[in-house]
């Protein structure tokens, strides 16, 4: 299997193929759950298309917690079904889908009450634990442990003395969201899938009753197509609404967007070996390890305005604040904000007013003839969501496919990755990079890591790090443009690394020497460079301002103070 690239020529090449010939099936929707359908239809030996209105992953898969993990919470509903499945998902990323990415995250959970909350979530973590070892796919994370106070506070020293009696620690998993969805989509182009972002679907081709296409508009270079396909999965997971009145068809569900943002602040500012889990009246906290920072998060409230972007207002950020200062010795102001990001959430309606309620499963209908509609589930049981979707749109083909085989698909990076890992000394000393450095690419690229290290060699200065931005390689800005299908500067600060929420300046001091080492790639004059350049600037501009409005509605709109660079 080759390792294929998202780069403009293959992009392009991509447009081109699916106007040519007839698709099985047209992906519409670049998040985890389209990318994953992408992937499992390509694997049963469908010839698949994936289109993106946007950049991979710009809606909700990349502003989500970065976790990976069961849903301890959802034991407390005695939802086991969805619980059990999702830790086997969990395993299998970790174990043998995307090592490289999936990785352990260690969590302590605050008991506040003696004797009976010890018994109480003691029993629901022990369950939590057996029922991951059940399905053969938890030996990968250590078994919780019970912690007195003073173990505790050892642990987690940012804790206020009384603020807990004692704690539990247990595992869960944690990855880059953005980045495992870029990877998913370059797998499943290795496997054969034409892939295009920019490319946005603004209609649907009809003959009769039936959906046998769609028109699809590349946004950058202008042109249209049309994409006939003899099945069209629509995964545009907020959109859904929006995508399906395209046809006239809303279907059976309606899909509501529940509001999540995320605060990050340094490593320094919350001393702890360990991550926390808090209860709130709403819902949970998470504290959340993140290379030198802290991920805190998360609110759930209704949206219903721009959900393209979506804002935090004055109050999201006070909340969190509040909510974590309570039990926090030295509390965190605004000034130790870093970044903040929203993200929202496609929550099918129905089942409660309170957007914390509705339901996280997901749904599959066949609204039209030659038109299925997944929506719904969370990050975790993306591939189990792909797998439904993909089956029933083969029950609209008139073939003999495949079943399934993703659970034994590994991400591109996976294979080799551990040898890699145990060799990074000896990669360090080959090329002079620091084995942090080392450990750092390992752990965002796999064993594709390598492809970056050839950069490297042909211009040793890309492996000097980005000014501003000293987490990261100058080449991985170029391979972002080269090989991950990044074309704005604002992928790559905000997706295909994470610099536009790790550094105070949100990304405008590494902006410049970002652009100038993607403008090569991408064909960019200097005029170009100033708007790409002008534009991100604007862009952080408008969230700064956003996030000093008092609700929603003037947040959503100091937001759209920045028009996209590429208008839809």
């Amino acid at each position: 299997m080759r390792t294929a690239t998202l780069g403009p020529a293959q992009r392009a090449e991509s447009l081109a193929a699916m106007a040519e010939r007839e698709l099985d099936v047209l992906v519409v929707g670049g998040g985890v759950v389209g990318a994953g359908t992408a992937l499992d239809a390509v694997t049963r030996g469908l010839a698949t298309g994936l289109v993106e209105a946007r950049d991979w992953a710009s809606g909700t898969s990349s502003r989500s917690s970065k976790l990976i993990h069961g849903g301890l919470r959802y034991l407390e509903m005695l939802d086991f079904a969805l619980v059990r499945e999702a830790l086997k998902e969990r395993g299998l990323l970790l174990e043998r889908l995307a090592p490289h990415l999936v990785k352990p995250v260690p969590f302590l959970y605050p008991l506040q009450h003696r004797g009976w909350e010890r018994l109480y979530a003691g029993s629901g973590v022990a369950l939590y634990d057996a029922m991951s070892m059940a399905r053969g796919h938890g030996r990968g994370l250590p078994l919780h442990r019970h912690l007195s106070r003073r173990h505790a506070l050892r642990v987690a020293p940012c804790l206020q003395k009384d603020a807990l009696v004692g704690a539990l620690q247990y595992y869960d998993a944690q990855m880059d969201d953005a980045r495992f969805v870029a990877t998913l989509v370059r797998t499943a182009a290795s496997y054969g899938a034409k892939a295009a972002n920019r490319a946005r679907v603004t209609g649907f081709l009809r003959e009769g009753e039936r959906v046998v296409g769609a028109r699809v508009q590349d946004v950058e270079g202008g042109g249209e197509y049309e994409v006939r396909a003899k099945q069209i999965v629509n995964a545009t997971g907020v959109w859904t609404d929006d995508t399906q009145a395209m046809v006239g068809e809303r279907g059976q569900f309606h899909v509501r967007a529940s509001k999540g943002i995320h605060l990050v602040v340094p490593r320094d500012r919350i001393s702890s070996s360990t991550g926390l889990i808090l209860r709130t009246e709403r819902s949970v906290l998470f504290v959340i390890p993140w290379g030198r920072h802290w991920i805190v998060g998360t609110t759930d409230t209704e949206w219903d305005l721009d959900k393209a972007h979506p804002a935090a207002s004055s109050a999201d950020i006070d909340y969190l604040l509040e909510t974590v200062n309570s039990v926090l010795a030295v509390p965190l102001t605004r000034d130790d904000v870093e970044g903040v990001y929203a993200g929202l959430r496609p929550l099918l309606a129905g089942e409660s007013d309170a957007t914390s309620k509705l339901s996280r499963e997901h749904t599959v209908a066949h609204p039209a003839p030659g038109l299925v509609v997944v929506a719904g589930g969370k990050y975790t049981t993306y591939r189990v969501m792909a797998e439904d979707a993909v089956d029933e749109a083969v029950r609209g083909l008139d073939l003999r496919v495949a079943d399934c085989v993703t659970e034994d698909v590994p991400l591109l990076g996976a294979e080799g990755y551990r040898a890699l890992w145990n060799a990074r000394a000896r990669i360090a000393a080959r090329t002079g990079l620091h084995p942090v450095r080392v450990e750092h690419l390992l752990n965002r690229y796999g064993s594709m890591a390598e492809e970056v290290l050839e950069l490297v060699t042909a211009d040793p200065g890309l492996g000097k790090p980005l000014h501003a931005a000293e987490d990261y390689l100058r080449a991985e800005v170029v391979y972002a443009a080269s090989h991950e299908g990044a074309r704005h500067l604002d992928d790559v600060l905000t997706r295909r690394t994470r610099i536009s929420i790790e550094t105070f300046d949100r990304g405008t001091r590494s902006a410049r020497e970002a652009a100038e080492l993607m403008a090569p790639v991408l064909g960019w004059d200097k005029g170009h460079v100033e708007r790409e350049v002008e534009h991100y600037e604007k862009r952080v501009e408008a969230e700064r301002e956003s996030q000093l409005q008092p609700d929603d509605l003037t947040a959503d709109a100091a937001r759209l103070g920045a028009p996209d660079i590429v208008p839809l």
